[in-house]
């Protein structure tokens, strides 16, 4: 990913969160052999060469067009990913920022930055320490060591591995599944499930979620119940 890419990207998650018609993202790889390999390295290093800054450590450090998906703690929309194939560096921190992971059978996870003089700052040294136990977590980011996509769902970071030819399905299955649920029960469960993260339980309660304000006086607060309650498929109006 070259940083044009990174601009093109944040233009489409702000549109994203910003549209009301938009209930889902799908994030893939064009074509089977990868889902994103990560930062374009002959781009970092020719603007080295060049004497231009290289991106930040960490993240964009709010810099304008930057907005990366691995940051966007404002979205309150699932985003799902479907890796086939590799992803690494980049690749793997953008699974690791999605709410749900899909993966093919050959699909192959990695953090190789330590051999190459890099750091996985794009949220790779921080989400993995959290999705993972410590060790597990610390083993891979500092060898670089692949993980497959059978061990990637044992360890939790992946929703359901099929073959390669099951993919596609497999993940319309999930956006349907999404589709169907309350947008406003989504966007509130997201909210509060990212904001509380660093939260004590006590803290975590007391917190504000203005989606759940907008979920709690909505139409759709209503006709949940009385669609159940009537033995028939709810119509949601997001409001």
């Amino acid at each position: 990913m070259d940083l044009r890419m990174h601009e093109e990207l944040g233009e489409i998650w702000d549109d994203f969160e910003a549209d009301d018609d938009m209930r889902v993202a799908l994030l893939a790889g064009e074509g089977t052999r990868a889902f994103s390999v990560g930062q374009d390295l002959k781009e970092l290093a020719a603007r080295e060469r060049a004497g231009l800054a290289a991106p930040s450590t960490f993240g964009s450090r709010g810099k304008p067009g930057w907005p990366r998906l691995t940051e966007r703690f404002d979205l309150t929309k699932p985003v799902v990913a479907k890796v086939r194939g590799h992803a690494l560096g980049g690749g793997f921190e953008l699974a690791l920022a999605c709410d749900i992971v899909v993966a093919s059978e050959d699909a192959r996870f990695a953090l190789p930055e330590a051999a190459l003089g890099l750091i996985a700052g794009a949220g790779g040294v921080f989400r993995l320490t959290r999705q993972l136990p410590w060790k597990t977590a610390m083993g891979h980011l500092l060898t670089g060591r692949p993980m497959g996509a059978v061990r990637a769902y044992e360890l939790g970071l992946v929703n359901e591995v099929v073959p390669s030819g099951d993919l596609d399905g497999c993940a319309e299955t999930w956006v349907a599944d999404l589709v169907r649920s309350a947008p406003l029960s989504v966007r509130a469960i997201k909210e509060a499930a990212t904001r509380s993260a660093g939260l004590s339980l006590e803290e975590a309660f007391a917190a504000g979620y203005p989606w759940e304000q907008r979920r709690m006086h909505s139409a759709d607060a209503v006709e949940g119940p009385r669609a159940f309650a009537e033995k028939r498929e709810p119509k949601w109006r997001g409001r």
